[in-house]
Protein backbone atom coordinates (compact mmCIF):
# COMPACT_ATOMS: atom_id res chain seq x y z
CA UNK A 1 0.00 0.00 0.00
CA UNK A 2 0.96 3.43 -0.77
CA UNK A 3 0.87 5.48 2.09
CA UNK A 4 0.86 9.70 1.34
CA UNK A 5 1.58 12.64 4.13
CA UNK A 6 0.61 16.10 4.15
CA UNK A 7 2.67 19.56 4.61
CA UNK A 8 2.31 19.19 8.32
CA UNK A 9 2.95 15.18 8.71
CA UNK A 10 5.48 12.54 8.41
CA UNK A 11 5.53 8.67 8.14
CA UNK A 12 7.02 6.35 10.58
CA UNK A 13 7.22 3.39 9.20
CA UNK A 14 8.84 0.09 11.04
CA UNK A 15 8.88 -3.50 10.22
CA UNK A 16 10.69 -5.89 7.61
CA UNK A 17 13.56 -4.68 5.83
CA UNK A 18 14.00 -1.26 8.41
CA UNK A 19 16.52 -1.45 10.53
CA UNK A 20 15.56 1.22 13.12
CA UNK A 21 12.49 3.47 12.29
CA UNK A 22 12.17 5.26 8.64
CA UNK A 23 10.70 9.01 8.16
CA UNK A 24 9.53 9.91 4.95
CA UNK A 25 6.63 12.16 2.91
CA UNK A 26 5.41 8.99 1.23
CA UNK A 27 6.46 5.86 0.48
CA UNK A 28 5.47 1.91 0.06
CA UNK A 29 3.69 -0.08 3.24
CA UNK A 30 4.74 -3.62 2.48
CA UNK A 31 3.47 -6.55 4.68
CA UNK A 32 4.80 -7.26 7.46
CA UNK A 33 5.79 -3.31 8.25
CA UNK A 34 3.98 -1.02 10.70
CA UNK A 35 3.37 3.10 9.27
CA UNK A 36 2.40 5.39 11.39
CA UNK A 37 1.29 9.26 10.78
CA UNK A 38 2.41 11.79 13.17
CA UNK A 39 1.96 15.62 13.29
CA UNK A 40 4.69 17.69 13.61
CA UNK A 41 2.85 21.42 13.90
CA UNK A 42 3.90 23.24 16.82
CA UNK A 43 1.38 23.45 20.06
CA UNK A 44 0.83 25.62 22.58
CA UNK A 45 1.32 24.88 26.60
CA UNK A 46 -0.45 27.35 29.05
CA UNK A 47 1.44 27.01 32.30
CA UNK A 48 1.30 28.68 35.48
CA UNK A 49 4.78 27.87 37.42
CA UNK A 50 5.00 28.21 41.05
CA UNK A 51 8.11 29.06 42.41
CA UNK A 52 10.66 29.98 45.07
CA UNK A 53 13.11 32.55 45.19
CA UNK A 54 16.27 33.07 46.90
CA UNK A 55 14.45 34.94 50.06
CA UNK A 56 11.74 31.79 50.42
CA UNK A 57 9.00 33.92 48.75
CA UNK A 58 7.11 32.24 46.28
CA UNK A 59 5.14 33.71 43.31
CA UNK A 60 3.44 32.31 40.47
CA UNK A 61 5.13 32.53 36.69
CA UNK A 62 2.60 32.48 34.30
CA UNK A 63 3.94 31.50 30.69
CA UNK A 64 3.21 30.40 27.64
CA UNK A 65 5.57 28.10 25.50
CA UNK A 66 4.91 27.44 21.73
CA UNK A 67 6.71 23.97 21.37
CA UNK A 68 7.36 21.40 18.39
CA UNK A 69 9.37 19.00 16.98
CA UNK A 70 12.75 20.65 15.31
CA UNK A 71 11.79 20.11 11.38
CA UNK A 72 15.07 20.75 10.21
CA UNK A 73 17.39 17.72 12.24
CA UNK A 74 16.53 14.51 11.04
CA UNK A 75 17.98 13.00 14.71
CA UNK A 76 15.57 15.28 16.23
CA UNK A 77 13.00 14.25 14.33
CA UNK A 78 14.14 10.66 14.59
CA UNK A 79 13.62 11.29 18.88
CA UNK A 80 10.66 12.85 18.39
CA UNK A 81 8.93 9.99 16.55
CA UNK A 82 10.06 7.10 19.05
CA UNK A 83 9.41 9.16 22.03
CA UNK A 84 6.74 11.88 21.68
CA UNK A 85 4.87 10.57 18.17
CA UNK A 86 2.75 7.57 19.74
CA UNK A 87 1.40 10.47 22.03
CA UNK A 88 -1.12 12.80 21.10
CA UNK A 89 0.63 16.00 21.49
CA UNK A 90 -2.49 17.89 23.34
CA UNK A 91 -2.52 14.37 25.59
CA UNK A 92 -1.84 14.22 29.57
CA UNK A 93 1.31 12.87 29.40
CA UNK A 94 3.36 14.84 26.90
CA UNK A 95 1.76 18.03 28.80
CA UNK A 96 2.96 16.58 32.01
CA UNK A 97 6.68 15.81 30.42
CA UNK A 98 6.88 19.63 28.83
CA UNK A 99 5.13 20.78 32.43
CA UNK A 100 7.79 19.29 34.58
CA UNK A 101 10.52 20.27 32.65
CA UNK A 102 9.77 23.82 32.29
CA UNK A 103 8.77 23.64 36.16
CA UNK A 104 12.24 22.44 37.28
CA UNK A 105 14.04 24.32 35.38
CA UNK A 106 12.20 27.51 36.23
CA UNK A 107 12.38 26.40 39.98
CA UNK A 108 16.11 25.79 40.05
CA UNK A 109 16.63 29.55 38.27
CA UNK A 110 14.48 31.41 40.55
CA UNK A 111 16.11 29.89 43.89
CA UNK A 112 19.43 30.74 42.92
CA UNK A 113 17.96 34.55 42.02
CA UNK A 114 16.21 37.36 44.52
CA UNK A 115 12.94 38.49 43.84
CA UNK A 116 14.23 41.95 42.81
CA UNK A 117 16.30 40.43 40.44
CA UNK A 118 13.58 38.16 38.67
CA UNK A 119 11.11 41.49 38.77
CA UNK A 120 13.74 43.57 37.00
CA UNK A 121 15.81 41.27 34.74
CA UNK A 122 12.69 39.74 32.98
CA UNK A 123 14.34 39.72 29.83
CA UNK A 124 17.38 37.90 30.94
CA UNK A 125 15.46 35.91 33.26
CA UNK A 126 12.95 34.75 30.23
CA UNK A 127 16.22 34.11 28.54
CA UNK A 128 18.18 31.83 30.67
CA UNK A 129 14.54 29.75 31.24
CA UNK A 130 14.38 29.80 27.99
CA UNK A 131 18.07 27.78 27.31
CA UNK A 132 17.75 25.69 29.66
CA UNK A 133 14.17 24.19 29.22
CA UNK A 134 15.87 24.30 25.50
CA UNK A 135 18.67 22.39 26.36
CA UNK A 136 16.09 19.58 28.18
CA UNK A 137 13.62 19.60 25.94
CA UNK A 138 16.62 18.73 22.87
CA UNK A 139 16.57 14.94 23.95
CA UNK A 140 13.27 14.48 23.21
CA UNK A 141 13.53 15.83 19.83
CA UNK A 142 11.47 19.51 20.52
CA UNK A 143 11.99 22.85 19.68
CA UNK A 144 10.94 25.83 21.59
CA UNK A 145 9.68 28.09 18.57
CA UNK A 146 8.19 31.33 21.15
CA UNK A 147 8.45 31.44 24.84
CA UNK A 148 5.94 34.69 26.64
CA UNK A 149 6.44 35.32 29.97
CA UNK A 150 3.48 37.24 31.59
CA UNK A 151 3.54 39.53 34.74
CA UNK A 152 4.88 37.71 37.89
CA UNK A 153 1.20 37.04 40.14
CA UNK A 154 1.42 36.95 44.02
CA UNK A 155 0.80 33.49 46.01
CA UNK A 156 -2.03 33.52 48.30
CA UNK A 157 -0.45 33.90 51.55
CA UNK A 158 2.51 35.57 49.77
CA UNK A 159 1.01 39.61 48.76
CA UNK A 160 4.63 40.54 48.55
CA UNK A 161 3.61 42.57 45.00
CA UNK A 162 1.08 44.13 45.87
CA UNK A 163 2.81 45.53 49.03
CA UNK A 164 5.01 46.64 46.85
CA UNK A 165 2.66 48.08 44.51
CA UNK A 166 0.85 49.82 48.07
CA UNK A 167 4.52 50.79 49.31
CA UNK A 168 4.75 52.54 45.76
CA UNK A 169 1.18 54.33 45.68
CA UNK A 170 2.21 55.31 49.29
CA UNK A 171 5.55 56.92 48.48
CA UNK A 172 3.46 59.19 45.50
CA UNK A 173 0.90 60.14 47.50
CA UNK A 174 3.22 61.11 50.15
CA UNK A 175 5.44 62.69 47.75
CA UNK A 176 2.63 64.43 46.30
CA UNK A 177 1.60 65.60 49.80
CA UNK A 178 4.96 67.06 50.23
CA UNK A 179 4.99 68.68 47.07
CA UNK A 180 1.69 70.50 47.50
CA UNK A 181 2.99 71.93 50.90
CA UNK A 182 5.93 73.59 49.72
CA UNK A 183 4.30 74.76 46.99
CA UNK A 184 1.77 76.48 49.49
CA UNK A 185 4.54 77.99 51.34
CA UNK A 186 6.06 79.20 48.75
CA UNK A 187 3.05 80.76 47.64
CA UNK A 188 2.01 82.48 50.82
CA UNK A 189 5.68 83.36 51.48
CA UNK A 190 5.79 84.93 48.21
CA UNK A 191 2.70 86.72 48.97
CA UNK A 192 3.82 88.36 51.67
CA UNK A 193 7.04 89.62 50.62
CA UNK A 194 5.56 91.41 47.82
CA UNK A 195 3.01 93.03 50.29
CA UNK A 196 5.79 94.41 52.21
CA UNK A 197 7.82 95.51 49.44
CA UNK A 198 4.62 97.09 48.53
CA UNK A 199 4.31 99.30 51.68
CA UNK A 200 7.64 100.01 51.70
CA UNK A 201 7.57 101.19 48.35
CA UNK A 202 4.29 103.48 49.01
CA UNK A 203 5.83 104.74 52.11
CA UNK A 204 8.64 105.46 50.58
CA UNK A 205 7.02 107.61 47.51
CA UNK A 206 5.18 108.95 50.50
CA UNK A 207 7.88 110.63 52.37
CA UNK A 208 9.73 111.48 49.18
CA UNK A 209 6.24 113.52 48.20
CA UNK A 210 6.13 114.86 52.05
CA UNK A 211 9.60 116.15 51.18
CA UNK A 212 9.41 117.66 47.89
CA UNK A 213 6.34 119.50 49.76
CA UNK A 214 7.81 120.60 52.84
CA UNK A 215 10.51 122.06 50.15
CA UNK A 216 8.29 123.80 48.35
CA UNK A 217 6.59 125.22 50.97
CA UNK A 218 10.12 126.23 52.32
CA UNK A 219 10.90 127.77 48.72
CA UNK A 220 7.83 129.83 49.34
CA UNK A 221 7.81 130.74 52.52
CA UNK A 222 11.56 132.01 51.89
CA UNK A 223 10.06 134.45 48.92
CA UNK A 224 7.57 135.71 50.62
CA UNK A 225 9.74 136.21 53.51
CA UNK A 226 12.44 137.78 51.29
CA UNK A 227 10.09 140.14 49.91
CA UNK A 228 8.50 141.54 53.14
CA UNK A 229 11.61 141.59 54.66
CA UNK A 230 15.35 141.51 53.52
CA UNK A 231 16.88 142.16 57.24
CA UNK A 232 18.50 139.67 59.39
CA UNK A 233 15.26 138.56 61.04
CA UNK A 234 13.94 136.91 58.00
CA UNK A 235 17.08 134.72 57.44
CA UNK A 236 16.59 133.58 61.05
CA UNK A 237 13.11 132.74 60.60
CA UNK A 238 14.04 130.86 57.60
CA UNK A 239 16.67 129.02 59.19
CA UNK A 240 14.70 128.21 62.14
CA UNK A 241 11.79 126.74 59.76
CA UNK A 242 14.23 124.85 57.87
CA UNK A 243 15.50 123.35 61.23
CA UNK A 244 11.34 122.54 62.30
CA UNK A 245 11.13 121.04 59.06
CA UNK A 246 13.95 118.97 58.84
CA UNK A 247 13.52 117.98 62.32
CA UNK A 248 9.77 117.00 61.64
CA UNK A 249 11.53 115.04 58.22
CA UNK A 250 13.41 113.13 60.59
CA UNK A 251 10.93 112.10 62.88
CA UNK A 252 8.54 111.04 60.36
CA UNK A 253 11.40 109.17 58.85
CA UNK A 254 12.10 107.38 62.41
CA UNK A 255 8.39 106.72 62.41
CA UNK A 256 8.20 105.41 58.60
CA UNK A 257 11.35 103.29 59.15
CA UNK A 258 9.91 101.57 62.54
CA UNK A 259 6.76 100.54 60.71
CA UNK A 260 8.54 99.19 58.07
CA UNK A 261 10.58 97.24 60.42
CA UNK A 262 7.61 95.92 62.28
CA UNK A 263 5.70 95.36 59.53
CA UNK A 264 9.07 93.14 58.12
CA UNK A 265 9.06 91.05 61.63
CA UNK A 266 5.53 90.40 61.78
CA UNK A 267 5.59 89.33 57.87
CA UNK A 268 8.79 87.67 58.82
CA UNK A 269 7.35 85.76 61.81
CA UNK A 270 3.93 85.19 60.26
CA UNK A 271 5.72 83.43 57.59
CA UNK A 272 8.27 81.34 60.39
CA UNK A 273 4.64 80.31 62.21
CA UNK A 274 3.27 79.09 59.35
CA UNK A 275 6.05 77.47 57.79
CA UNK A 276 6.42 75.61 61.47
CA UNK A 277 2.49 74.68 60.88
CA UNK A 278 3.24 73.14 57.69
CA UNK A 279 6.11 71.90 58.78
CA UNK A 280 4.24 70.15 61.74
CA UNK A 281 2.06 68.82 59.19
CA UNK A 282 3.89 67.34 57.02
CA UNK A 283 5.93 65.57 60.05
CA UNK A 284 2.30 64.29 60.95
CA UNK A 285 2.10 63.15 57.31
CA UNK A 286 5.84 61.64 57.53
CA UNK A 287 4.81 59.97 60.86
CA UNK A 288 2.05 58.19 59.73
CA UNK A 289 3.65 57.35 56.64
CA UNK A 290 6.71 55.38 58.43
CA UNK A 291 3.98 53.70 60.79
CA UNK A 292 2.34 52.42 58.13
CA UNK A 293 5.55 51.68 56.79
CA UNK A 294 7.14 49.85 59.53
CA UNK A 295 3.17 47.90 60.11
CA UNK A 296 4.18 46.86 56.46
CA UNK A 297 7.70 45.26 56.68
CA UNK A 298 6.70 44.12 60.39
CA UNK A 299 3.91 41.89 59.55
CA UNK A 300 5.98 40.81 55.92
CA UNK A 301 8.72 40.14 58.32
CA UNK A 302 6.81 37.83 60.61
CA UNK A 303 5.18 36.27 57.61
CA UNK A 304 8.28 35.36 56.26
CA UNK A 305 10.08 34.37 59.49
CA UNK A 306 6.79 32.03 59.38
CA UNK A 307 7.70 30.53 56.38
CA UNK A 308 11.37 30.39 56.83
CA UNK A 309 10.70 28.51 59.90
CA UNK A 310 7.87 26.02 58.35
CA UNK A 311 10.31 25.17 55.35
CA UNK A 312 13.45 24.96 57.82
CA UNK A 313 11.57 22.52 59.55
CA UNK A 314 10.22 20.54 56.34
CA UNK A 315 13.87 20.35 55.80
CA UNK A 316 14.88 18.88 58.72
CA UNK A 317 11.51 16.17 58.74
CA UNK A 318 13.05 15.58 55.08
CA UNK A 319 16.75 15.45 56.38
CA UNK A 320 16.02 13.06 59.26
CA UNK A 321 13.79 10.62 57.04
CA UNK A 322 16.92 11.14 54.63
CA UNK A 323 19.49 9.69 56.87
CA UNK A 324 17.43 6.70 58.51
CA UNK A 325 17.01 5.91 55.19
CA UNK A 326 21.00 6.40 54.49
CA UNK A 327 21.51 4.27 57.69
CA UNK A 328 18.70 1.23 56.70
CA UNK A 329 20.46 1.61 53.08
CA UNK A 330 23.96 1.57 54.67
CA UNK A 331 22.83 -1.90 57.09
CA UNK A 332 21.42 -3.46 54.34
CA UNK A 333 24.60 -3.19 52.40
CA UNK A 334 26.65 -3.84 55.21
CA UNK A 335 24.79 -7.46 55.72
CA UNK A 336 25.02 -8.24 52.34
CA UNK A 337 28.44 -7.46 52.17
CA UNK A 338 28.91 -9.75 55.14
CA UNK A 339 27.58 -12.44 53.26
CA UNK A 340 29.37 -11.97 50.66
CA UNK A 341 32.60 -12.01 53.04
CA UNK A 342 31.46 -15.14 54.47
CA UNK A 343 30.31 -17.16 51.56
CA UNK A 344 33.75 -15.85 49.62
CA UNK A 345 35.67 -16.62 52.71
CA UNK A 346 34.32 -19.98 52.67
CA UNK A 347 34.52 -20.56 49.04
CA UNK A 348 38.50 -19.39 49.47
CA UNK A 349 38.65 -22.15 52.35
CA UNK A 350 37.32 -24.87 50.15
CA UNK A 351 39.40 -23.89 47.21
CA UNK A 352 42.57 -24.29 50.06
CA UNK A 353 41.02 -27.71 51.33
CA UNK A 354 40.61 -29.01 47.93
CA UNK A 355 44.26 -27.33 47.02
CA UNK A 356 46.01 -28.98 49.93
CA UNK A 357 43.89 -32.29 49.37
CA UNK A 358 45.17 -32.25 45.50
CA UNK A 359 48.70 -31.19 46.72
CA UNK A 360 48.37 -34.03 49.17
CA UNK A 361 47.33 -36.54 46.57
CA UNK A 362 49.98 -35.31 44.30
CA UNK A 363 52.93 -35.73 47.08
CA UNK A 364 51.39 -39.16 47.84
CA UNK A 365 51.52 -40.00 44.15
CA UNK A 366 54.87 -38.87 43.73
CA UNK A 367 55.99 -40.59 46.96
CA UNK A 368 54.39 -44.05 45.49
CA UNK A 369 56.14 -43.25 42.11
CA UNK A 370 59.77 -42.76 43.83
CA UNK A 371 59.20 -45.89 45.99
CA UNK A 372 58.28 -47.35 42.10
CA UNK A 373 61.72 -46.26 40.46
CA UNK A 374 63.86 -46.78 43.64
CA UNK A 375 62.80 -50.54 43.83
CA UNK A 376 63.34 -50.69 40.46
CA UNK A 377 66.87 -49.06 40.85
CA UNK A 378 67.82 -51.15 43.97
CA UNK A 379 66.51 -54.61 41.94
CA UNK A 380 69.01 -53.95 38.42
CA UNK A 381 71.80 -53.45 41.26
CA UNK A 382 71.36 -56.08 43.02
CA UNK A 383 70.81 -57.79 39.98
CA UNK A 384 74.13 -55.85 38.34
CA UNK A 385 76.01 -57.26 41.05
CA UNK A 386 74.66 -60.70 41.54
CA UNK A 387 72.72 -60.31 44.38
CA UNK A 388 75.00 -59.81 47.24
CA UNK A 389 73.17 -57.44 49.69
CA UNK A 390 76.27 -56.39 50.98
CA UNK A 391 77.97 -55.30 47.68
CA UNK A 392 74.61 -53.23 47.41
CA UNK A 393 74.91 -51.83 50.67
CA UNK A 394 78.55 -50.65 49.89
CA UNK A 395 77.52 -49.22 46.31
CA UNK A 396 74.98 -47.11 48.01
CA UNK A 397 76.65 -45.79 50.68
CA UNK A 398 79.58 -45.06 48.50
CA UNK A 399 77.29 -43.53 45.49
CA UNK A 400 75.35 -41.28 48.17
CA UNK A 401 78.89 -40.23 50.15
CA UNK A 402 77.99 -41.73 53.44
CA UNK A 403 81.41 -43.04 53.68
CA UNK A 404 83.19 -39.63 53.05
CA UNK A 405 80.70 -37.90 55.28
CA UNK A 406 81.28 -40.24 58.41
CA UNK A 407 85.05 -39.53 57.69
CA UNK A 408 84.33 -35.82 57.45
CA UNK A 409 82.28 -36.21 61.13
CA UNK A 410 85.29 -38.36 62.46
CA UNK A 411 87.86 -35.85 61.49
CA UNK A 412 85.91 -32.86 62.87
CA UNK A 413 85.32 -34.80 66.24
CA UNK A 414 89.05 -35.45 66.54
CA UNK A 415 89.98 -31.97 65.23
CA UNK A 416 92.17 -29.64 67.74
CA UNK A 417 92.85 -32.65 70.37
CA UNK A 418 96.53 -32.67 71.78
CA UNK A 419 96.95 -36.78 72.35
CA UNK A 420 99.42 -37.44 74.65
CA UNK A 421 102.04 -40.72 73.94
CA UNK A 422 103.07 -43.29 76.41
CA UNK A 423 105.60 -45.89 75.25
CA UNK A 424 106.40 -49.08 77.81
CA UNK A 425 108.96 -51.16 77.47
CA UNK A 426 109.87 -54.34 79.24
CA UNK A 427 113.46 -56.09 79.95
CA UNK A 428 113.00 -58.73 76.68
CA UNK A 429 115.99 -60.36 77.72
CA UNK A 430 115.54 -61.13 81.22
CA UNK A 431 112.46 -62.79 79.52
CA UNK A 432 114.79 -64.93 77.25
CA UNK A 433 116.36 -65.99 80.07
CA UNK A 434 113.73 -67.36 82.05
CA UNK A 435 112.07 -68.72 79.26
CA UNK A 436 112.46 -72.06 79.49
CA UNK A 437 111.02 -71.77 83.44
CA UNK A 438 108.15 -70.11 82.42
CA UNK A 439 104.53 -71.35 81.33
CA UNK A 440 102.46 -70.30 78.54
CA UNK A 441 99.96 -68.82 80.85
CA UNK A 442 102.39 -66.66 82.96
CA UNK A 443 103.22 -65.39 79.61
CA UNK A 444 99.63 -64.27 79.08
CA UNK A 445 99.23 -62.66 82.38
CA UNK A 446 102.25 -60.90 81.97
CA UNK A 447 101.16 -59.29 78.51
CA UNK A 448 97.68 -57.92 80.57
CA UNK A 449 100.32 -56.48 83.31
CA UNK A 450 101.92 -54.93 80.31
CA UNK A 451 99.14 -53.19 78.99
CA UNK A 452 98.04 -51.94 82.63
CA UNK A 453 100.43 -49.14 82.96
CA UNK A 454 99.75 -47.44 79.40
CA UNK A 455 96.04 -47.90 80.11
CA UNK A 456 96.41 -46.13 83.35
CA UNK A 457 98.58 -43.47 82.18
CA UNK A 458 95.69 -42.54 79.58
CA UNK A 459 93.30 -42.43 82.16
CA UNK A 460 94.99 -40.53 84.41
CA UNK A 461 96.11 -37.88 81.43
CA UNK A 462 92.45 -37.78 80.55
CA UNK A 463 90.63 -37.66 83.42
CA UNK A 464 93.28 -37.02 86.05
CA UNK A 465 91.68 -40.25 88.47
CA UNK A 466 94.58 -42.65 89.44
CA UNK A 467 94.05 -46.25 90.12
CA UNK A 468 93.28 -47.63 93.71
CA UNK A 469 96.74 -48.70 95.38
CA UNK A 470 96.04 -52.71 95.81
CA UNK A 471 96.95 -52.11 91.73
CA UNK A 472 99.60 -50.34 91.72
CA UNK A 473 100.59 -46.73 91.48
CA UNK A 474 102.00 -44.51 88.83
CA UNK A 475 105.63 -43.33 88.26
CA UNK A 476 104.59 -39.93 88.46
CA UNK A 477 102.56 -40.50 91.50
CA UNK A 478 105.13 -42.06 92.93
CA UNK A 479 104.02 -45.28 93.12
CA UNK A 480 104.74 -48.71 90.95
CA UNK A 481 102.17 -51.44 89.93
CA UNK A 482 102.26 -54.51 91.61
CA UNK A 483 104.96 -57.36 90.73
CA UNK A 484 103.36 -60.62 90.76
CA UNK A 485 105.83 -63.42 91.46
CA UNK A 486 107.63 -65.30 88.52
CA UNK A 487 106.90 -62.11 86.33
CA UNK A 488 109.46 -59.53 84.59
CA UNK A 489 109.76 -55.90 86.52
CA UNK A 490 108.37 -53.38 84.29
CA UNK A 491 110.06 -50.19 83.08
CA UNK A 492 107.66 -46.76 82.42
CA UNK A 493 109.58 -45.01 79.72
CA UNK A 494 107.17 -41.78 79.07
CA UNK A 495 108.77 -39.33 76.63
CA UNK A 496 106.08 -36.38 78.38
CA UNK A 497 107.53 -37.67 82.21
CA UNK A 498 111.09 -37.08 83.06
CA UNK A 499 110.70 -38.48 86.67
Amino acid sequence: MFRVASASQYLAITGAGINDVKLAKKSWVFPGQYCTVFDITPVNYDFEVQAMSAEKLEFKLPAVFTIGPREDDRDSLLKYAKLIAPKDQNSIHVREIVKGIIEGETRVLAASMTMEEVFKGTKEFKQEVFEKVQLELNQFGLLIYNANIKQLVDVPGHEYFSYLGQKTQMEAANQAKVDVAEAKMKGEVGAKLREGQTLQNAAKIDAETKIIKVQRQGDGQKEEMRVKTEVKVFENQREAEVAEANAELAKKKAGWAREAKVAEVESTKAVALRDAELQREVEKMNAATRMEKLRAEFVSKANVEYEAKVQEANWELYKKQKEAEAILYQKEKEAEAQKATAEAAFYARKQAADGQLYTKLKEAEGLVALGKAQGEYLKSISTSLGGDYRAVKDFLMIDRGVYQEMARINAEAVRGLQPKLSIWTNNESGGEAGGDASSSAMREVSGIYRALPPLFQTIYDQTGMTPPPFMGTLAQTGMTPPQIPGTLALESSNPYNKN
